[in-house]
């Protein structure tokens, strides 16, 4: 019985998600549900167009967000000058950025540009930094580094 135990332990810490070297440390489930406070402005369609998640416009897709340049979807066209300044200045997607810059975009932009009148266009917060770590880990399962990791594995 001991040894179904550790088995089943060790097969459990190796199935562990293929984005869990890093990428995100959020429960991935958590967040899909947790994604419908995001969805009002935020859809997830991939590369060939396919819906993930249906969403508004008012925010750019959020498919690959995953080390993506802050500020630079080229389908968006409705990005706010601090946010793409962020990006110029070498601001990539990763989750601690992600969970900083949800809980208050303009203070996380101040920051990052060193520009204390650095503005937003987004005024939404997300003050639970546990709930911006399961959306975190959400948009990457269903990002494309995950399927690229998942195809290289079979």
């Amino acid at each position: 019985m001991k040894l179904f135990a550790v088995t089943v332990l060790g097969m459990a810490l190796m199935s562990a998600p293929a984005f869990a070297d890093g990428h995100a440390s959020g429960d991935a489930e958590k967040g899909e549900k947790g994604f419908n406070k995001c969805k009002a402005c935020h859809a997830i369609v991939d590369a060939d167009g396919e819906v993930i998640l249906k969403g508004g416009r008012t925010g750019p897709n959020l498919y690959g967000i995953y080390t993506r340049k802050a500020g630079s979807f080229e389908d968006f066209k409705g990005y706010g000058d601090s946010l793409v300044e962020a990006g110029e200045k070498g601001l990539e997607w990763d989750e601690d950025s992600f969970v900083e810059y949800v809980a208050d975009p303009k203070k996380f932009l101040a920051k990052h540009n060193d520009d204390k009148g650095a503005r937003s266009k987004m005024s939404f917060k997300l003050r639970k930094e546990e709930d911006a770590k399961d959306i975190w880990a959400y948009l990457v399962s269903v990002g494309p580094e995950v399927e690229a990791e998942s195809d290289s594995d079979s």
